[in-house]
């Protein structure tokens, strides 16, 4: 098996008597895209600017290709670095902000011209070389940025929330393009995000971050599908969170009573579950099915709609459960679905349920 290009081995940070990260370890792969996901002040940019050799850690260990370089400088590391901010000149031309780089390499000015044209054309700006950056548009100037992170031929590109600075629109058309160029170059990518949807859109896998802890790292369905704890599960995406405890276990699938009169049953985050655990039934609102009649075959809980909201591609609908729970469902915006109003009688179907553990 080859050797992972990055390794963090157990990545502390220190503010006095205040951890900001760690310990954390986590490896990538060569050519792999993954995304440090958490809310603010979780600690992705720190650790990233610890890989990126502009923050010293307090302990652990910095890997890169089988070596050591947690006391090297930044510029001895082979790293390409787009700040949030960009960080671009803006008295300077593209082309010098681009060349920049290499200029601080010695590179050969015959060469610089040839590298830097090139990479502009990769990144879908040519002919714009004498430009001043603030003459740009904010997508432009991104691009500009991952230009001069990328001319230097580096073996891993940090990218710090490139994108947040672009407007709503223009942002999903960039994730698209910052992907399909990684992919291109087929360069080891460590992407910062708060936004879920960037880092579930772009990356190979995820790392979810929590007070400066990994909470839990996996491919994005697979975060989504099977959340560890309630933490994951309420940071990515709407989710039900009904508190019960266990009646039984049989291997992964559970057992669980919501009240004295409904038990549903799930899957085990982990194994361990026993009679009697305090636990959270998880379930994902588009994977309630939603009935105008009790349907042939299968268990239905009776409920009614509380408040129906229409955002064009979809239908959310609030149920009030006979039982006295609440739960939000989803549903695609189509005529099936838009002749249910609020107050009618409904049937629901909870499927894929998970459970998760629960403080006492």
């Amino acid at each position: 098996m080859a050797e992972p290009i990055l390794v963090l081995d157990g990545i502390v940070k220190r503010y006095g008597d205040v951890t900001a990260v760690g310990p954390i370890s986590f490896t990538v792969d060569d050519g792999e895209f993954i995304s440090l996901l958490g809310p603010s002040g979780c600690g992705k940019t720190t650790t990233l600017h610890i890989v990126a050799g502009l923050l010293q850690p307090t302990a652990g260990r910095v890997v890169i290709g089988g070596r050591d370089v947690t006391d090297l400088e930044p510029r001895h590391r082979g790293m390409g670095v787009v700040f949030q901010s960009y960080a671009l000149f803006p008295h300077r031309t593209v082309f010098q902000n681009v060349a920049f780089g290499l200029r601080m390499r010695k590179i050969p000015r015959d060469e610089i011209r040839v590298r830097v044209r090139k990479m502009l054309d990769l990144v879908g700006l040519p002919g714009v070389e004498d430009r001043l950056t603030d003459q740009l548009s904010g997508g432009q100037r991104q691009r500009v940025a991952l230009a001069r992170a990328l001319v230097i031929e580096p073996r891993i590109l940090l990218l710090d929330e490139p994108l947040s600075n672009l407007d709503a629109q223009l942002r999903k058309r960039m994730r698209q393009e910052l992907r399909d160029l990684q992919q291109r170059v087929g360069i080891t990518t460590v992407f910062v995000t708060h936004d879920q949807d960037e880092a579930f859109e772009m990356s190979d896998r995820v790392i979810l971050l929590n007070h400066g802890h990994i909470e839990q790292s996996g491919r994005p369905e697979e975060i989504y599908d099977t959340p560890a704890t309630r933490f994951a599960a309420e940071f990515i995406g709407n989710v039900n969170l009904l508190e019960g405890h266990v009646v039984n276990a049989d291997g992964p699938q559970v057992m669980v009573a919501l009240s004295e009169t409904l038990n549903l049953s799930g899957i085990a985050a982990r194994p361990g579950f026993t009679a009697r655990d305090p636990v959270y039934l998880m379930l994902r609102p588009e994977r309630i099915d939603l009935h105008k009649h009790p349907p042939i075959g299968q268990d239905a809980l009776a409920a009614r709609i509380r408040r129906r909201v229409f955002s064009g591609d979809l239908m959310s609908f609030e149920l009030d459960m006979e039982s006295g729970h609440s739960l939000l469902c989803t549903k695609p915006s189509q005529d099936e679905f838009r002749g249910f109003a609020p107050g009618e009688a409904v049937w629901v179907v909870p499927r894929a349920c998970r459970v998760l553990p629960r403080p006492s």
